[in-house]
């Protein structure tokens, strides 16, 4: 139990659940049965206890579940002495396609998220909290809109605005929530300052995703000795996965860090055939050669060892029978229609990538397109508006290390030594996505 928990006299300990999971625990249905499960949370109203609050999320190690893994107490620490009043945004608007873990931890803790909110809101003295969604997660919405009513009525609550965010892959980078709830378009920038700095309406503003504020949550409840007690000493805690591909039971799974990926793939069931590669981090990250998974733990240290990236901790299995180089086009194809239009190495960059690697896949590229390939993305490569066209350079870089021999084939002998050419990897139909910036 925290030290701010002892100071307030709040006994917990018959609360603090033991093991796993911790996030996805059987749902809650209503506030009051929420509270009766996890206990009340720590009385935040005097300062020194906000103090002892960012000091117990920094000696937790929690860290941003969004993709970056940025340390929390540093943005609450940012936000809390930013001078004017503050804004907390929850960020639930989970673009990428080969995720699902944040529309599970809203179905399932919708509660869990909102109390996260509160406790960053009450750290940093908010009044305001945004909770965004995209539009696409009907669930989630619904989720969240009933557990928004039934604390309607609780004191010294922040106020709750859900927000619906264009279902865009580059929608939920903060600095593109930011534009969106100032009246603009959904999309990024890298250009300072940042949103812990000046945000929504120039407000400091602090940005978490869904998962961190659950894990946020607690922390406040049971301390940072407990969450330390799973996970590893660098990378406490546990983490939602996405495992998905070849695996006999797809879907979301709550591991400690520091997991073995052999381990989380028998967690699903095992693979359903020989693997071949796997896809971490989703379309922000790798691919990795099956050989990989033995021995590889589920960390960000050890996957930007192997030349991957947690992400927002995707994991994807490739069976030997489909085509690496056709999936790879696939998503690249999906990137460039998902440029914000900002900057000429996305729109013209991405595209004139997607066009060369559509054409091996086709079997039709002329020599030289992988060397080709190759100069495209090192021009490419640290000049975009925003971390978008970086992303996509390192996926389609990491394919062409994985999936070199077939790429070889493809190119020089124009033949496909896969065996099922049905589409794998989800990428939403030209057709019918969302096209909206608004």
């Amino acid at each position: 139990m925290s030290q701010l928990l002892e100071t307030e006299g709040v006994d917990v300990r018959h609360h603090a659940p033991v093991g796993l999971p911790r996030l996805l625990a059987a749902p809650v249905d209503d506030h009051a049965a929420h509270l009766h499960r996890y206990g009340p949370l720590p009385d935040l109203s005097h300062r020194a206890a906000r103090h002892h609050l960012i000091d117990a999320v920094e000696r937790a190690g929690l860290r941003g579940r969004g993709g970056a893994g940025f340390p929390m107490a540093r943005k609450l620490r940012a936000v809390a002495g930013g001078g004017r009043a503050p804004v907390v945004v929850a960020n639930g608007a989970e673009g990428e396609p080969a995720s699902r873990k944040d529309q599970q931890l809203l179905v399932t803790a919708p509660h869990l998220v909102l109390d996260g909110a509160v406790v960053a809101a009450r750290t940093v003295r908010a009044g305001e909290v945004f909770v965004a969604v995209e539009r696409s997660n009907g669930a989630g919405h619904a989720a969240l809109r009933d557990a928004i009513g039934e604390r309607a009525g609780v004191r010294d609550e922040p106020a709750f605005r859900l927000v619906s965010v264009p279902s865009r892959y580059v929608a939920g980078e903060e600095s593109a929530l930011v534009h969106f709830l100032d009246g603009g378009d959904a999309k990024p920038t890298s250009v300072p300052p940042r949103p812990f700095e000046r945000g929504v309406r120039g407000r400091p503003t602090l940005i978490q995703n869904v998962e961190t504020l659950a894990n946020l949550a607690l922390v406040a409840r049971y301390g940072a000795a407990w969450y330390r007690s799973v996970g590893t000493d660098d990378e406490p805690g546990t983490i939602l996965t996405t495992v998905d591909g070849a695996v006999a039971r797809p879907g979301v799974y709550e591991v400690a860090l520091g997991t073995p990926l052999a381990r989380l793939v028998d967690a699903a069931g095992g693979a359903t055939g020989p693997v071949q590669a796997l896809l971490v981090g989703g379309y922000f990250g790798s691919w990795l050669p099956a050989a990989e998974l033995d021995g590889l733990r589920l960390t960000h240290a050890a996957l930007r060892e192997a030349g991957g990236a947690l992400g927002c901790g995707i994991v994807h299995l490739l069976t030997a029978d489909v085509c690496g180089v056709v999936e790879t086009a696939r998503v690249a194809r999906y990137l460039a229609g998902e440029s914000a239009g900002q900057c000429g190495p996305c729109v013209y960059g991405l595209g004139a990538v997607a066009d060369a690697l559509e054409a091996v896949a086709a079997r039709r590229a002329p020599a030289g397109t992988r060397q080709q390939l190759v100069r495209w993305l090192g021009d490419i490569e640290h000049r975009g508006g925003c971390r978008m066209p970086d992303a996509a350079v390192a996926f389609v870089r990491s394919a062409l290390t994985v999936f070199a021999a077939e790429f070889e084939r493809h190119e020089r002998h124009r033949k496909c030594a896969a065996r099922d050419h049905t589409p794998h990897l989800p990428v939403p139909d030209a057709a019918t996505r969302d096209r909206s910036w608004r």
